[in-house]
């Protein structure tokens, strides 16, 4: 199997900038603002010396409630999950009580732990690491997650005690996955739906429109077949779209939806159906209405009639049996 790495800490310390490094991508949403990532994203490393996985967590900076909590249960699991954490911190900040959380979660949670002091460029290395020796978890690394300096002395140093696996074991097997994208309105349940399909609460979950920012691809295998379902943010109309996060949340759920095989657009029968919800384009559409109702029946056939290659099926996202795959 390949190693596993996790990245955490506090906010806005660059972990998604390095996610994107490390995987040559641009997966993670990236914006300097704190709190923009929520939920775990994986992706294969290709900077370093074998391959691995690597995750990307939302930032963890102590005394979270609401949905900060729930991130913060995301972060730990990750931690679990992991073969090693790489704990970043800010080099241009330094030192802060959160920082001091985040070592505690990791020598708590963690197997190994690395020390990467972020946003170092054009600062001395050992003043920039200094004062974060006191964090007990190593050696610190001084790095630029942003101008990609000595990223790869980080790798070699996390990556020193792995084998790397067979050739066999390493195939990346996004040709042969059915590529599903959750859509749909703000708040509608699309995480909640994915979870259910996946079996876990793989997603951050919380009664609160926009909770999901950026698309998570989670793989997972039903009845030996390979998929790959993808968690999308609510898409609004163009006109209500003010924020900047908000619209490049959008721009990565239409990508989502152009790559994706087969989409599940998540409706609210209360609500009915707006040409919004008909507008996804995607080889096959299968529309989920939840809240169904008898009511409900007549305005749906309408629905799926207008548009060919569709079907719909009522359920319930928290209670009912996971049958649409």
């Amino acid at each position: 199997m390949l190693p596993v790495i996790a990245l955490i800490g506090r906010p806005n310390v660059g972990k998604s900038t390095l996610f994107n490094r490390l995987t040559r991508s641009r997966d993670a949403l990236v914006a300097d603002y704190p709190g923009l990532t929520r939920d775990r994203q994986y992706g294969f490393g290709k900077l370093g010396p074998i391959p691995y996985l690597v995750i990307d967590t939302g930032g963890v900076a102590g005394g979270e409630v609401g949905i900060q909590e729930a991130m913060v249960g995301q972060s730990v699991r990750a931690l679990q999950e992991a073969d090693a954490a790489i704990i970043m911190v800010d080099g241009r900040s330094g030192l802060t009580a959160a920082d001091e959380h985040v070592a505690s979660l990791a020598r708590k949670h963690a197997r190994k732990t690395w020390l990467a002091v972020n946003k170092a460029e054009g600062l001395d290395a050992d003043l920039a690491s200094g004062e974060f020796h006191g964090l007990g978890l190593g050696e610190p690394i001084a790095v630029s997650a942003a101008h990609g300096d000595r990223i790869a002395a980080l790798m070699d140093a996390v990556l020193s005690d792995f084998e790397a696996d067979s050739p066999d074991d390493d195939v990346d097997d996004d040709d042969k996955e059915l590529r599903i994208a959750v859509i749909g309105r703000p708040n509608v349940g699309k995480s909640t739906l994915a979870n259910r399909l996946l079996g876990e609460e793989r997603l951050v979950v919380f009664d609160q429109p926009g909770t999901t920012r950026d698309s998570v691809a989670v793989p997972f295998e039903r009845n030996d077949r390979k998929y790959l379902l993808i968690d999308t943010a609510g898409i609004r109309r163009k006109a209500r779209v003010h924020e900047a996060i908000e619209k490049f949340s959008i721009i990565k759920a239409l990508q989502a939806i152009e790559k994706a095989q087969v989409v599940i657009a998540v409706l609210d029968a209360q609500d009915g159906v707006t040409e919004q919800d008909v507008s996804a384009s995607a080889m096959s559409w299968i529309a989920v209405c939840r809240s169904w109702t008898s009511r409900s029946e007549s305005r749906f056939r309408h629905c799926t009639a207008r548009r060919s290659g569709t079907s719909c099926r009522p359920s319930s996202a928290r209670f009912g049996p996971p049958t649409v795959i």
